[in-house]
């Protein structure tokens, strides 16, 4: 234990009130939770790579840092950063993989990770294994950065972001049932298989096709039905939308 870890309650997918809010959650192994710097917060101080660990509550591997202060801190690591590897954060920090500067410090065509949607917040888009974003471009008053979703988007100058790729976590393959019951993936049952007051594909006489749009048991479509709020804060920060099939290649 190093002080940066703490039991993660197991809430088994149910709310205040002790109902299900979230299906097919619950039962699994008990984990810690790593308190990860998104923030960056020890600033202008230079770090070591302790360790690259794994952590079971995200896709990504895990950096330990020991900084020359005595703090110790956890990080996203990034393709490529290695054990005893010289990491910092700030605006006069170099282009290398693993350090976190303003959005205009970073040079356009950089890959980048962790982004700040508001300066001081700490990332909070590009996290996931594997993931990274490019910096398009730069004028006056923003920074264009295209998303791994194809989408670009302007960033203020001074909101910050790591140098590098998401490093990869190799496929697991869950070779039984436990092996997903341990991780707190409870069974999905098909609707089609219900009985008619379960869910709106329930009954029929043997097999049937589901007869009417996907549907979750409570009646709201489950595809092809846009969730953005048409007048969300970030709107107007978006220069190019998404293409068609989320995930498409930069």
């Amino acid at each position: 234990m190093n002080g940066l870890m703490q039991i993660l309650p197991n809430k088994s997918g149910r709310g205040v009130g002790g109902r299900i809010a979230v299906r097919h959650q619950g039962g699994r192994h008990k984990r810690f939770l790593r308190e990860i710097d998104f923030v960056r917060s020890d600033k202008k101080v230079a770090a070591r790579v302790a360790s690259i660990e794994y952590d079971p509550n995200r896709t990504a591997n895990i950096a330990l840092l020991f900084y020359l202060d005595g703090e110790k801190r956890y990080i996203l690591a990034p393709e490529g950063l290695k054990v005893d590897d010289r990491v910092e954060a700030g605006a006069t920090a170099t282009i290398k993989i693993g350090n976190a500067l303003p959005l205009e410090q970073i040079p356009v065509g950089t890959s980048i990770h962790n982004i700040e949607i508001r300066p001081g917040m700490g990332g909070q888009i590009v996290r996931g294994a594997g993931s990274f974003a490019v910096v398009q471009g730069k004028d006056e008053t923003a920074v264009l950065v295209k998303l791994p979703s194809g989408e670009i988007r302007r960033f203020k100058k001074d909101a910050f972001a790591t140098i590098g790729q998401v490093g990869r976590v190799p496929k697991i393959n869950l070779r039984t049932a436990g092996a997903s019951r341990r991780r707190g993936i409870r069974p999905t049952v098909r609707g089609v298989a219900m009985h008619p007051a379960a869910h709106p594909h329930g009954g029929g006489e043997g097999r049937s096709p589901e007869g009417m749009p996907p549907k979750t048991p409570w009646g709201k479509p489950a595809r092809g039905v846009k969730t953005r709020k048409r007048k969300k804060y970030s709107n107007h920060l978006i220069v190019s939308r998404k293409k068609i099939g989320y995930g498409s290649k930069i």
